[in-house]
């Protein structure tokens, strides 16, 4: 076996690898040798099938997977001892492919981009700065607010008061198709706020403007791609009989709204709403910090990116761009995007920073365990409620979405690691100064 460089121009490289007809032939041999033992076949007794018929019979599938077997043995070896490590799949294609036969020599072209060195860099030179928020009386005043009104109670309106959107409406109520009662269409003393969207839609606005002891009949269609076949896109009429209308009250801040939400009492319960609006406000800051971090790694570096892997960011971003833009087009069914300038920028400096947090995760031997991996499945599992055993198999039995999964958790891992090593200075800003910050990341 043979392997001749054919191209080293910057990052791009090309190689023939060239593999004996005779080199192939002995390894089939072998491999047939190796399977003879075993082998069963009528007239002959196990193991004692002659060479010149296990050849006849197998010996063209055994000659493909030599070639296979031959061919990546000869990549592996070649990136082993070159160092190189290929930015994309490399494209491997068969000289004379069409005319090629059994006994000849075969010859493979394989053509890659290489991964670049990346520069080594002074981390613990990075200046960065930490903006640092405390919750205000008046924030945790305001959460405690948000908290009481989704705690919210009702109470009875006075007799006479018309039902406005937002109140409950407490009701008997039967449904008909074609004047007869169907399963699921009843129901006794039902409280439903409306505007909730808990019934299909048009049912709660018609009842916008009922009294206590007034009957109301509402006319709506179910949904033609409603669950129950039997009565999907039907018309259906629904007597009710409104037996209350009351208004929301938003619940009491004291004690007792503290013990609803697992505290001990509103002490305790302020405690926890000034926690986890620090936390909050410390998940923003590091958004603003780790931009800082890359802004700062991006004047640093410089070196030769992949052709390849820019292109495809840009056309990534060009066709998400594209889709904010166009949110009613769904699919890939519309024009082909073409890349902009900006586009193109804004790549160059993904697939630089992605190289180097790669690299700096690599020397730093930062890994991505297996405990993290899956609780990252289960987060990202809860947005399919009564589906998460599923989606937690598909990601299991796929390794493209597990790659997609641990890039992320990766290259926090390795900003964090920079942030360790990093000069980094807290600064104490308002809630609004750094909420200006975030909306600067927004916009750029």
């Amino acid at each position: 076996m043979q392997v001749t460089e054919t191209l080293n121009e910057g990052l791009k490289r090309g190689y023939t690898i060239k593999v004996e007809a005779a080199e192939l032939t002995a390894t089939v041999n072998d491999k047939l040798k190796e399977a003879q033992p075993e082998i069963e076949m009528k007239g002959f007794r196990k193991g004692k099938v002659p060479m010149p018929l296990l050849k006849k019979q197998y010996g063209e599938r055994l000659l493909g997977e030599a070639m296979q077997e031959t061919i990546d043995g000869a990549m592996n070896k070649h990136f082993e001892e070159s160092g190189d490590r290929p930015a994309m799949q490399p494209k491997v294609e068969m000289k004379d492919g069409e005319n090629w036969k059994e006994g000849d020599d075969v010859e493979v072209e394989m053509s890659y981009e290489a991964l670049p060195e990346i520069p080594d860099v002074d981390l613990k030179g990075i200046k960065l700065e930490k903006m640092v928020v405390k919750a205000a009386e008046a924030d945790v005043d305001e959460a405690l607010a948000n908290l009481a009104e989704t705690a919210q109670d009702f109470k009875a309106r006075k007799k006479g008061s018309k039902a406005k959107d937002g109140d409950q409406v407490v009701m008997d109520f039967v449904g008909r198709i074609d004047g007869e009662a169907f399963d699921g269409g009843a129901g006794e003393d039902f409280p439903l706020v409306l505007g909730s969207g808990q019934f299909i839609p048009g049912f709660e606005e018609q009842l916008v403007g009922v009294k206590a002891e007034e009957e109301k009949d509402v006319t709506v269609n179910f949904p033609e791609e409603y669950g129950a076949e039997n009565l999907a896109g039907k018309e259906a009429v629904f007597s009710c009989v409104i037996k209350d209308v009351k208004e929301p009250v938003a619940a009491e801040i004291n004690d007792e709204l503290a013990t609803k939400f697992g505290a001990e009492d509103l002490a305790g319960l302020k405690t926890q709403v000034t926690e986890r609006l620090e936390a909050e406000y410390a998940g923003a800051a590091r958004a603003v910090t780790k931009r800082g971090l890359l802004d700062a790694l991006d004047k640093l570096v410089s070196f030769e990116l992949p052709p390849s892997l820019v292109e495809a960011e840009a056309g990534q971003i060009a066709h998400q761009l594209w889709h904010e833009e166009n949110p009613e087009v769904e699919g890939h069914d519309h024009p082909e995007i073409e890349p902009t300038d900006e586009h193109n920028a804004l790549a160059e400096r993904r697939v630089r920073l992605g190289l180097l947090l790669a690299e700096l995760g690599q020397k730093a031997e930062v890994e991505v365990t297996d405990a993290e991996m899956t609780q990252a499945i289960m987060n990202q599992a809860r947005q399919y409620p009564g589906q998460e055993r599923q989606f937690f198999e598909f990601v299991q039995q796929n390794q493209q979405m597990q790659q997609q999964m641990r890039a992320p958790i990766f290259e926090d891992k390795v900003v964090d690691y920079v942030f360790e090593l990093a000069e980094m200075t807290d600064k104490e800003v308002s809630k609004d100064d750094l909420q200006k910050a975030v909306e600067a990341l927004d916009e750029e």
